[in-house]
């Protein structure tokens, strides 16, 4: 198992890395100046050199590919006699002092993803921290009500196979996968936030938590949840259908399942004790999949019903031309995709004995 995690957590660094290089180049490396890209149309010179001395602009690109690997690396190097932007200060950024010489300070720290320059210098680290947890209750209410529907909804296909109740799952399901989410969300939010609004109660937008009358408090408004988790859960949720189905009509044309029948176990034994749990392996890995996706960020759905999670956050960023953010979010998908794919694997060995975590 040591070995499976340590060979798995190499993988980890080096998928960050190339996923690191990738951004910086897209950002630095493509036509236009980035501090003209952060100012918009009313730069001045005056502004534009402050910009660029502030963020390393004004250095070669490999300098500024340094500086940025010094500022996200746990264990960093710091110059004492530099007034560069990177320069570190345990008040200011945490962290312990290694070794300290009369040039040069060893820190090792929390990596460091800058700091927003649209919203007053706050660090991208507390953006992200306010908008990830949002996501994330969105995501996990969407998973949850796509497995728990799903799979029951698998189960009942495959029971009752060929028949006109399985014909009618299938045209479900197929609908909900063709269904684009950005399309969906609007027809959804329409529909029942707006026509059906007095019947239902439901806003078309709103997050998590709305300011109370003095603007100072935060009141907690699930009923906020209820729309975007039902658009964002109804493609997974058809999928998960779709794969429970099949996988469960394979799994019951076993020799272990007709040894089961042919001792008198009643249907809800053989499914539920013998064939559900060898059954689930594909649709945890699809799950997982989308999972990792909906907790980078739903981007179409969180913005239609503004939900201020981290999807909403990159468009914002985007917008604004605020590339510490953007470049920040993309190494936290990025890690949450590699973390939500460890996890997978292991779960695969508690539900199969037979697959084994191999170095």
């Amino acid at each position: 198992m040591l070995a499976y995690l340590f060979k798995k957590l190499s993988y980890t660094l080096i998928t960050l890395f190339g996923v690191l290089t990738v951004i910086f180049g897209l950002f630095n490396i493509l036509p236009g100046d980035p501090a003209e890209m952060m100012l918009g149309q009313n730069e001045s010179k005056a502004q534009l050199e402050v910009i660029r001395k502030k963020y390393g602009f004004d250095k070669p690109l490999h300098k500024q590919y340094l500086y940025y690997l010094n500022d996200l690396s746990p264990l960093s190097f710091h110059n004492t006699n530099s007034e560069h932007f990177t320069f570190y200060s345990t008040k200011k950024y945490g962290g312990i002092k290694i070794s300290t010489t009369e040039s040069f300070l060893l820190v090792l720290k929390w990596p460091y993803l800058r700091k927003s320059i649209q919203k007053n210098d706050k660090k991208v680290s507390d953006i992200l921290s306010e908008t990830l947890p949002n996501t994330a209750i969105l995501a996990i209410t969407s998973i949850s009500i796509a497995l728990c529907i799903g799979i029951g909804m698998g189960i009942l296909s495959a029971l009752k196979k060929d028949t006109w109740l399985d014909r009618c799952l299938q045209i479900v399901s197929t609908f909900g996968m063709s269904v684009p989410s950005f399309f969906s969300a609007i027809l959804v939010a329409w529909l029942f936030g707006f026509v059906w609004h007095k019947y239902t109660h439901l806003p078309m937008s709103g997050s998590l938590y709305d300011l109370d009358d003095f603007g100072e408090g935060r009141i907690l408004k699930l009923q906020n949840l209820i729309l975007p988790a039902i658009v964002l859960g109804v493609r997974p949720l058809a999928v998960v259908t779709q794969l429970m189905r099949n996988s469960l009509l394979e799994v019951l044309q076993q020799d272990y399942i007709r040894t089961a029948k042919a001792k008198g176990l009643s249907t809800a034994t053989i499914i539920y004790k013998h064939a559900l749990k060898n059954a689930l392996n594909p649709v945890i890995t699809a799950i997982s999949g989308w999972f990792a996706s909906m907790l980078a960020g739903a981007v179409f759905v969180e913005y239609i019903f503004g939900w201020n999670g981290i999807g909403k956050e990159i468009v914002d960023a985007l917008n604004a031309s605020d590339l510490p953010i953007v470049m920040g979010a993309v190494l936290v998908i990025a890690l949450i995709f590699i973390v939500i794919n460890i996890f997978v694997d292991l779960i695969y060995g508690w539900l199969d004995p037979r697959i084994k975590l191999t170095t």
